[in-house]
């Protein structure tokens, strides 16, 4: 794996006329995990949106060095296609293969992506992002919806994950077991 950093210096961002959040820095590197909490509209997915490099900050410096994965609540299945298809997609892209096995995906690969429950429509949305071996994982809300064996699998592929070298920012308002530094967004409100 590629080594990753991702770093961000004095950060705001504006939605609107309403400032979320300001002066947010932190800095990560390979084998570095960070949670990223707060309550309903505080700005945890602006912020992954902003390291992912999909919205622009207000304020603010960012670095990231690596490829990025995203995976947040629009997933990027065609909800009209067979699992299977979908996921095929992503592998022609990205050349990877999808650990439908792990995922506890395998029996569902002939099932429209838009019959799968909320639980099994978060795990196929991993697929394409551990097929894509991108060192940066950005996870916005990965276990709303999820069973507890599939909050443990989730938990379990983020520690594989920073063990391997990659790195994670993952925003939740729910608990997480992995071992992260926990970064509570209310501290940069503006």
């Amino acid at each position: 794996m590629t080594a990753a950093r991702l770093a961000a210096t004095d950060l705001a961002c504006r939605r609107g006329e309403r400032l979320l959040f300001r002066g947010l820095t932190l800095a990560l590197g390979p084998g570095e995990a960070l949670h990223v909490t707060g309550a309903n509209g505080v700005g945890k997915s602006s912020l992954i949106r902003i390291l992912a490099g999909l919205l622009r900050p207000f304020a603010g410096a960012l670095e990231r060095v690596g490829a990025v994965g995203l995976v947040d609540e629009r997933h990027a299945l065609d909800p009209q296609v067979e699992l299977g298809t979908a996921l095929a997609f992503w592998g022609s892209l990205d050349g990877g293969d999808s650990p439908v096995e792990r995922l506890g995906l395998a029996a569902l690969l002939d099932v429209p992506v838009h019959y799968l429950s909320t639980g099994q429509q978060k795990r196929a949305a991993l697929a394409p992002l551990l097929g894509q071996r991108a060192p940066i994982w950005l996870l916005d809300e990965p276990l709303n919806g999820l069973d507890s064996g599939g909050v443990a699998l989730v938990e379990g592929l983020i520690a594989e994950h920073v063990a391997g070298g990659g790195l994670a920012v993952i925003a939740s308002h729910q608990p997480l077991t992995t071992n992260a530094t926990t970064l509570p967004l209310e501290d940069f409100a503006a």
